[in-house]
């Protein structure tokens, strides 16, 4: 067959060798857009372009099978009492309506190393698969290549090169929100030759430059902490030359290159809290997201259903184990939105019921108190600023406004929400506290 290629294979060296490692660090230019709450992915070999469909039907048949008792699914979740009707109810809402924000098509772990005539045959037929669904599609979809380290960077490249390239032939323009994820990154060196990659097959293919996004997963020590001891997120960040959206924190990885063994590598272990504050403090008031890793507990049932139905022994031992793994899954969820953090992976589309549950939990539950505080913060805001005194808790304020932003965007707040803070939507929408107080005064 004739493998599509833009990016001839005599260039790739060319690439690498023009790149300086101390390369002075560009600015990247920070646009907002809305993030999904967690990404979906799945190996390349498993893409079709009915997948986004079919796994959107298995997410609402695990909340219909296992969640629909509001009280057992609000305590796997951490509701309670009434809150947990309202969180199950809109629970089903948003997995009876768009039940995938995100997915990844997966060319690293999630597929593995395979002969290349077969990864270049499942690079065409996925960009083939993909193109079928249109620029407007939901979910967003992008795709995970091999890491540009020299063991796997020809094979990376030309998957990538395939890839797009049969992406292109096939659809009228770029999907919207169409990133590719870098894995194993340890150097800026690696991030800007994936930017001069993507820079040259936007030429050839003759779309506008910046079209093709970058994710970068952070997955070794080295990409937190450099060897001369500084943070080293910034340069990578840098590196991407204004197409980072997203950091991903890769926590099984990072803590096996840490020495940490398997089974004490979880996502709740003190090496990812640290490394989630790292690339919050790093990548602070920036646009590039910080995604957390994932949960490899997957609510599955020990058993499967035969040719006899099964007991009610069997079904109740099904519903403990995902009802267990709900349970661990909303706990993680929660400890990335303590950081602050409010995007993660997900490896199983029965893990999404959970995900929405602690994410819907965290904003529904303090909704009322919060809203109230912040009304009380305006008022008082305003009122100094027009008495010329200072309103020295102007970071409170902000705190309480971000709270309602990332509520909003997630789908677990609504207008009517915002509207009850005394607030209107564009005032919430200018993100800044400050400005809301300018404004009013």
């Amino acid at each position: 067959m004739t493998i599509p290629s833009s990016l001839a294979a005599q260039h790739v060296n060319a690439v690498f060798a023009r790149i300086e490692i101390d390369e002075p660090a560009r600015a990247a230019e920070a646009t907002f857009a809305r993030r999904p709450v967690h990404v979906l992915y799945g190996g390349a070999h498993l893409f079709k372009a009915e997948a986004p469909g079919k796994l959107g039907k298995l997410a609402a048949s695990a909340m219909s099978t296992f969640g629909s008792n509001a009280v057992e699914f609000g305590r796997a979740v951490g509701a309670e009492g009434a809150l947990a009707d309202v969180v199950a109810e809109r629970v089903r809402n948003k997995l009876a309506s768009v039940p995938i924000d995100a997915m990844c098509i997966d060319f690293e772990d999630g597929y593995g190393p395979r002969p290349d005539a077969e990864e270049d045959a499942d690079a065409v037929r996925a960009a083939e698969e993909l193109a079928t669904l249109g620029r407007a599609a939901h979910p967003v979809i992008g795709i995970r290549v091999k890491s540009l380290t020299p063991a796997t960077r020809a094979r990376s490249v030309r998957t990538l090169d395939i890839f797009i390239t049969t992406l292109l032939e096939r659809a009228a323009a770029v999907p919207r929100g169409f990133t590719v994820t870098l894995p194993k990154v340890s150097s800026p060196t690696e991030v800007l030759a994936l930017t001069i990659l993507l820079t040259m097959l936007e030429e050839s293919l003759r779309i506008s430059h910046g079209t093709l996004g970058i994710e970068i997963m952070i997955e070794s020590p080295r990409a937190l902490i450099d060897e001369s001891g500084a943070i080293a997120l910034p340069a990578l960040v840098a590196a991407a030359d204004g197409r980072a959206v997203a950091a991903h924190l890769g926590a099984y990885d990072l803590t096996a290159a840490l020495g940490v063994t398997a089974s004490e590598q979880r996502l709740d272990h003190p090496a990812c809290d640290a490394a989630r504050m790292i690339m919050q403090f790093a990548l602070a008031e920036t646009e590039v997201a910080i995604v957390d890793g994932a949960t490899t507990l997957l609510p599955i049932g020990r058993h499967k259903a035969g040719a006899s139905p099964l007991t009610e022994t069997e079904l109740a031992d099904n519903t403990a184990d995902v009802h267990g793994a709900w349970k661990l899954h909303a706990g993680n969820v929660r400890r990335a939105l303590h950081a602050g953090i409010y995007e993660g992976w997900d490896l199983h589309p029965a893990q999404i019921p959970a995900r929405l549950g602690a994410l819907y939990t965290f904003f529904l539950g303090e909704r009322e108190a919060m809203g109230k505080r912040l009304a009380t913060f305006v008022e008082r805001a305003t009122k100094a600023t027009r008495q010329g005194q200072v309103f020295d808790d102007a970071a409170t304020g902000q705190g309480l406004v971000n709270f309602f932003l990332r509520g909003l965007s997630c789908g677990a707040l609504d207008e009517a929400d915002v509207v009850a803070t005394g607030l209107t939507l564009p005032e919430l929408r200018s993100r800044s506290f400050a400005a809301i107080v300018r404004a009013r005064s």
